[in-house]
């Protein structure tokens, strides 16, 4: 009752061949969908450091007009008169030289 089965080699070299063939692709799907993966990532990264650096020029934007409205002679004058006390020199103070 105990039979022995011989295994056919052609029949296990195409079995060998086939497993090989699916590992082959199941490997490249992970490799696509790995790839895909990291292209979106990637995608969203770069979004965000468009949103930020349009944030960025923005507050730049802001910041150089408050420079100028700080660097303003009518700014400076006043705060030379009410802070420091100063005025504007009368005619016998100046002295031109030539």
């Amino acid at each position: 009752m105990n039979r022995k089965i011989k295994k056919n080699p052609r029949k296990l070299k195409e079995t060998g061949i086939w497993i090989i063939l699916m590992v082959f692709f199941i490997s490249e799907l992970f490799l696509y969908t790995w790839s895909r993966v990291q292209c979106v990532g990637i995608g969203y990264e770069i979004s965000k450091a468009a949103i930020r650096q349009k944030e960025f020029v923005a507050m730049q934007n802001n910041l150089n007009l408050e420079l100028v409205s700080l660097k303003s002679p009518a700014r400076i004058a006043e705060i030379a008169k009410t802070r420091f006390g100063l005025k504007m020199p009368t005619s016998e103070q100046m002295i031109i030289i030539p």
